[in-house]
């Protein structure tokens, strides 16, 4: 999902997840109604924010113990992917740390750990690779080409559409709050090029 600043990406992110109130339509996911079943709507989706949202009286480690316990993660594959992911993200000393003395790369690396927890049909993505080393990003991208494989749908916001080419299969451009062209993510290049 692309557009410029104030198009209307991040207000679409947070009417699906339930954080604005839509003022017409409706949103549901794998046929589950937001607003029918709130509760069994959410656990269909997890979210990678531009900031971090973290909880200032929980340590990273609680962090991730809630996932486990609002999405019902077995035991052995929380603990498997926290061992993987905390690796991979350079974040396994810091499992004991609270948020307030990381810096904000290291929030994110948790944050979004937190979301690459559950097994979820859908996942959205507020500008995947910011606050992100070249080198988390590089894995995270990876694990967001094995989630698609897996089935899983990935709706992220992007200023950097060439950088997540390899990732998305379409592209929606927003503008002023309505969808302006959408198409296969080669058309959106071939468009970029004639505006410019």
């Amino acid at each position: 999902m692309v557009g410029h600043n104030g198009a209307g990406k991040s207000t679409l992110i947070k009417s699906i997840i339930g954080f604005q109130e839509k003022t017409t339509g409706t949103i549901s996911i794998n046929e589950i109604d937001q607003d029918e079943r709130f509760f069994e709507y959410k656990q269909h989706f997890s979210y990678i924010p531009e900031e971090p949202l973290l909880l200032s009286e929980l340590t990273v480690y609680q962090h991730f113990q809630l996932y486990q316990k609002s999405y019902h993660i077995p035991e052995e594959t929380f603990l498997k992917r926290v061992r993987e992911y905390t690796e991979a993200f350079e974040l396994s000393g810091k499992l004991d740390e609270y948020p307030e003395s990381l810096s904000k790369g290291m929030r994110q690396k948790a944050q979004t750990i937190c979301a690459l927890l559950p097994d979820v049909p859908l996942l959205l993505i507020d500008e995947p690779f910011m606050g992100l080393d070249v080198y988390a990003g590089a894995y995270l991208e990876k694990v967001l080409l094995e989630r698609r494989e897996d089935g899983v749908s990935i709706l992220l916001t992007t200023h950097q559409l060439e950088k997540v080419r390899e990732l998305a299969n379409d592209f929606v451009m927003l503008k002023d709050g309505a969808v302006s062209s959408s198409g296969v993510v080669d058309d959106f290049h071939e468009l970029d090029r004639r505006q410019s």
